[in-house]
């Protein structure tokens, strides 16, 4: 039976001849912790404004509702009511769908915004992190060359 080489070592030498840097990794892990905490802040904030809209909008079609239920002198002031709610109501709802607009447009400018400096975070980044990988690898290439000679 032939006798296999221990590739154990030659692999642990290897390894131990590239250079890492974890801390690329903690930073990116940090990064990516504090992009998540800013567009959870942009989430957060948006369901609070809708939250607020949505309860002032209720308020106030409660508000309206009481008025069309108060009893009225003659028939025709029901309709008068009716309509007067139905007018209100269509005011109401065209507001409040353009204020809800409102804050979806601003979430959409706050994650992009977000997105872009995060893009060009991660760029910046990468670019020092392959140059300095180039670096330390042609350093170790030459170390490994000339402890071949």
């Amino acid at each position: 039976m032939a006798k296999t080489q221990d590739f154990t070592k030659v692999m642990q030498d290897m390894m131990a001849s590239f250079p890492m840097d974890t801390s690329k990794f903690q930073g990116a892990f940090k990064s990516q912790a504090a992009l998540g905490e800013k567009m959870s802040k942009v989430a957060l904030d948006a369901a609070e404004k809708s939250a607020e809209l949505s309860t002032k909008w209720t308020k106030d079609t409660i508000a309206k509702v009481g008025d069309l239920t108060t009893t009225k002198e003659e028939p025709a002031d029901y309709a008068k009511a009716a309509s007067d709610f139905a007018s209100a109501a269509a005011e109401m709802a065209s507001e409040n769908m353009a204020a809800f607009a409102e804050i979806a447009k601003k979430v959409q400018m706050e994650t992009v915004e977000l997105m872009m400096a995060a893009g060009k975070d991660m760029s910046e980044e990468a670019s020092a992190s392959v140059k300095k990988a180039t670096a330390d690898m042609g350093a170790a290439a030459k170390k490994a060359t000339s402890a071949a000679k």
